[in-house]
């Protein structure tokens, strides 16, 4: 007799189990849904205001137009006059060479100087702006380089 009436509350218990979690599940879906809409909306107010604030801040700096207040920001960050912003990105793509390094007698001696000073080839380059093997060649040219065998 407790056998069945255990069975029967198991039952029951499962039964109850299986009506109630589907809408445990259903609630939480209904939630993260309710909670992605109000991220959404948050995120277009804070656009939106972002986008407002954007449009009179050159007029709180004293600008009549956009453009004034541009090239005031440029000047300000020392950005150079009349360089095309296209040269830089031209230089970056694969299978493009930057400029070619001018060797000039001045910088040959300078690098002569560091050369005696002890400082090493990878640092003589980064410091004036050529490449390693630009500076072996100056070495060479010297006759600062030590002869194999």
């Amino acid at each position: 007799m407790y056998l069945y009436l255990f069975y029967d509350i198991t039952l029951a218990f499962i039964d109850e189990y299986y009506l109630i979690m589907p809408t445990m599940v259903t609630d939480a879906v209904k939630e993260l849904e309710a909670a992605k809409a109000k991220v959404a909306a948050l995120e277009q107010s804070l656009a939106k205001e972002l986008k407002q604030k954007l449009t009179k801040l050159p007029a709180e700096y004293g600008f009549d137009n956009l453009s004034d207040f541009i090239e005031a920001l440029k000047d300000s960050a020392g950005a150079k006059r009349g360089r095309k912003a296209g040269k830089a990105v031209a230089a970056s793509k694969p299978g493009k060479r930057g400029k070619r390094a001018r060797l000039t007698p001045e910088l040959k001696e300078k690098v002569k100087a560091a050369v005696n000073a002890g400082k090493t080839g990878a640092a003589i380059a980064k410091e004036f702006g050529i490449s390693v093997p630009s500076v072996q060649n100056i070495k060479k040219e010297f006759g600062l380089v030590k002869k194999r065998g």
